[in-house]
């Protein structure tokens, strides 16, 4: 073969080669213009008016230099005036006559909403019920036949896949940003009851409230939140699950309020080591710290030391898993528990009530190290010096019986054990004096890990404690 014709085969070989990658990679591609234009109609600017009522020195302007100013501040009378604060938002149609959704904290404190569709169309809506809890609202809007946006299973998401905004940041109405879901079931702080779609889909203010859409051109997600250092965009934001929203909605558009269940228990989140001595192969599930007196927790027969591994059949992979899955029971409704008791686990049943906001936090009780110094008994392949408390002193702590912690050093230490801690348990079952205390630790296997079980500051918790270790 001369050179010529092996040139010119070498070119086409080349040529065969570079344009096939080019031609799948272009197929693979998703057709965000195809969504935005079948589904962008259902998107719509959600635009508030409030009125802020605040006081105001009627001071005169220029007196700050005046050696009586101080004085004329603190003591002139006040004057009230009235400001207009406006805020934008987004959100999506969820039925032909008029209802949708967006973000409680949108709407929150409007005095006046404003609904602008793609069409330039515009109406009042008012606002048939939020929940702060999970920062859903439902509004309606006096109209017929108008665009909705078709709904998403959540299941069928996956992380990795496509995803795409669409909504008004700073005013810009109708701008479409795309990226993947990051992660799914994200928990925030002070967010309990929301499993949180995390993307990095650019979402900036005025986004809020706005759909976020699959590439089947469904809603999965209403974007709600971004991670930002500088109140902007970085990479990473966070959308309310449809699912959950929905139920949200469901009850709004029933009642005007969102009922969530309770079961009247403190947990703790379960770790290596706890899992270990609770004899669990995984650290998965909530471990029970207290359970409330007369609460449904305690009417089932949950206690102390527990590990409620899943709610109705849906597994708790984490403790902060399980105020979500409680609340979205209905209060009264029976619900199957799988709990992790003795290295077994067993069923029970029991029936939430309803939470309520006084319920968000548990009523502890006031505590303090007793005054009284009783003799303290060592343990010094724990280094722990501990000492039997007297009857007055259980009283005055609220507690049957336990063990004051006068000193910790080496393991008991390093373990988190702090002195004034009490010790009212070993893996949920009680402790009444230092020899069952001795007794467990002796005879507890070496290299194995105890679940101590302390009330501090009138909160209970576990502390894992390794048995055999190096001091």
């Amino acid at each position: 073969m001369s050179i010529k014709k092996l040139i010119v085969a070498a070119m086409l070989a080349a040529s065969a080669f570079t344009i096939e990658p080019a031609v799948v990679l272009a197929a693979d591609l998703p057709d965000f213009a195809r969504i935005v234009e079948s589904e962008g109609k259902a998107v719509v600017n959600v635009s508030t008016t409030a009125t802020i009522k605040q006081n105001v020195s009627s001071l005169p302007e220029g007196m700050e230099g005046d050696p009586f100013f101080e004085f004329f501040r603190r003591f002139a009378p006040q004057q009230q005036q009235e400001r207009q604060e406006r805020s934008l938002g987004s959100g999506f149609i969820i039925s032909a006559d008029g209802y949708l959704l967006t973000n409680a904290h949108v709407v929150a404190r409007a005095d006046e909403i404003t609904v602008t569709l793609t069409d330039k169309r515009e109406f009042k809506a008012k606002v048939i019920g939020s929940d702060a809890r999970t920062d859903v609202a439902l509004l309606k809007i006096e109209a017929k036949d108008l665009p909705v946006a078709r709904l998403g299973n959540m299941a069928d998401v996956r992380v990795g896949e496509w995803v795409l905004a669409i909504g008004s940041p700073f005013g810009f109405e109708n701008t479409v940003t795309s990226g993947i879901v990051s992660a799914k079931n994200r928990l925030l702080p002070d967010e309990n009851f929301v499993p949180f779609l995390q993307t990095d889909a650019a979402v900036n203010p005025g986004n809020s409230g706005g759909p976020l859409f699959n590439m089947k051109g469904e809603v999965i997600g209403i974007n709600s939140q971004i991670y930002s250092r500088s109140g902007g965009f970085m990479g990473i934001s966070f959308s309310i699950p449809i699912d959950v929203a929905m139920n949200v909605a469901d009850q709004l558009k029933a009642t005007g309020k969102v009922s969530r269940g309770r079961i009247g228990v403190a947990i703790q989140e379960l770790s290596k080591d706890l899992a270990a001595s609770f004899g669990l192969s995984k650290p998965a599930g909530a471990l029970v710290n207290e359970v409330e007196k007369k609460s449904p927790a305690d009417k089932a027969g949950l206690r102390a030391g527990d590990i409620i591994l899943s709610v109705a059949g849906q597994a708790v992979a984490s403790s902060s898993d399980l105020p979500r899955l409680i609340g979205a029971i209905r209060p009264g409704k029976p619900v199957a528990l799988e709990v992790w008791r003795n290295r077994a686990s067993l069923k029970l049943s029991v029936v939430p009530e309803e939470l309520k906001n006084e319920d968000a936090r548990t009523a502890q009780r006031e505590y303090r190290a007793p005054q009284a110094t009783p003799d303290a008994q060592n343990m010094k392949q724990l280094g722990l010096a501990l000492a039997e408390l007297t009857p007055q002193q259980l009283g005055k702590a609220g507690i049957k019986y336990g063990l004051q912690v006068r000193r910790a050093s080496g393991l008991a230490a390093r373990a988190g054990v702090q002195a004034g801690d009490v010790i009212v348990g070993l893996g949920g079952e009680a402790i009444s004096s230092f020899g069952q205390f001795k007794a467990a630790v002796t005879t507890a296997p070496k290299g194995s890990t105890l679940a101590l079980q302390v009330l501090r500051q009138g909160m209970t918790l576990f502390i894992p404690l390794a048995i055999g270790g190096e001091e």
